[in-house]
């Protein structure tokens, strides 16, 4: 099997030669400027003549090829139908995706704003609506190549590989993987009955930017999967779906404005919460050797770590 190539090795002048080799004929002043990003590599770039760029350098082994397509496509759908997204430019080669070194990168025109702050009942409707009009479009497709949003095919994987993993504390091991596998497979008939489509995957109000005048910018596709709706809506609620059913009826009157949503699905949130909770660890254990993760997460599989994350993982999943 070849090595994947490693981000250690993704230099500013790596960076240049790439971009420049996938944008040309357009000439890259001879500047990189790292963004931070948890999972892949994101680098702002500029023209000579002071057009700015976004490179996003995916990470090695989380995506195939095929993946990312479907990333872009589903990006593509949305930029033909108006949604305020950024699709990928077509490249030198006639394709959104290059590949440099063993990298596999894309590049973005640059766009800025900054978080959209929710400080009323119409903020709400506003982003339920934005969110209603991205699944008018997600349902015009689908995706084969990107991960379905399930508690057993999907989470209760992680929670395997974690469980056996050296990054897991040899204490709770047991506990975890026995409590991930009782919330998990307790839960599979309720998503057996609803609607998988294509979704962004990790909407929460990060990845929504508020461009003033321009209005809202929906951004990071990276987690982009097949998965129930609902997905989409919780992470922009304030707390559990018990404990704000008014932002939760503001979102829906918004989204219902375009797109139909199935009120069972509802039940759904707080077991995407503990699967969310899962995914994010099985990140970090993707992650555990790359020299950034290490500095950010020094006490990443210490016995102090997991008693922490035990014991968020039971709250959740006594709120399931």
């Amino acid at each position: 099997m070849k090595p994947l190539a490693d981000f250690e090795l993704l230099s500013p002048d790596a960076v240049l030669t790439a971009c420049e080799k996938a944008l040309s004929p357009v000439a890259l002043e001879p500047a990189v400027n790292p963004y931070n990003s948890y999972v892949n590599r994101v680098f702002a770039v500029k023209s000579e003549e002071g057009e700015r760029y976004i490179a996003k350098f995916y990470r090695p082994g989380r995506w195939t090829r095929e993946a990312i397509e479907e990333e872009h496509a589903f990006l593509a759908d949305c930029a033909h139908a108006e949604l305020p997204v950024v699709a990928p430019l077509s490249l030198k080669n006639g394709a959104t995706i290059a590949e440099h070194d063993g990298f596999l990168f894309s590049v973005y025109p640059f766009r800025s704003g900054r978080t959209f702050d929710i400080n009323s009942d119409d903020d709400y409707k506003r982003l339920g609506a934005l969110i209603g009009r991205l699944h008018t479009v997600s349902k015009i497709h689908t995706a084969q190549h990107r991960l379905t949003l399930h508690p057993v095919d999907m989470t209760l994987q992680v929670c395997t590989r974690l469980a056996a993993s050296p990054s897991m504390h040899p204490e709770f091991a047991v506990e975890f993987l026995d409590l991930c596998t009782d919330v998990l497979q307790s839960r599979v008939e309720a998503f057996s009955s609803a609607e998988n489509i294509r979704i962004h995957g990790d909407c929460h109000r990060g990845n929504i930017l508020d461009r003033m005048d321009e209005g809202l910018l929906l951004i990071d596709f990276d987690d982009m999967m097949t998965g129930p709706a609902v997905q989409d809506l919780w992470l922009l609620l304030p707390d559990h779906i018990n404990l704000c059913p008014r932002e939760t009826d503001l979102l829906l009157t918004g989204y219902t404005q375009f797109s139909d949503f199935d009120s069972r699905t509802l039940d759904l949130v707080e077991t995407l919460r503990f699967m969310r909770i899962v995914y994010y660890l099985g990140w970090c254990e993707s992650q555990k050797n790359d020299s950034l993760f290490q500095e950010k997460n020094p006490d990443w599989g210490t016995r102090a770590f997991w008693i922490r994350e035990m014991e968020d993982l039971r709250y959740q999943a006594d709120r399931v």
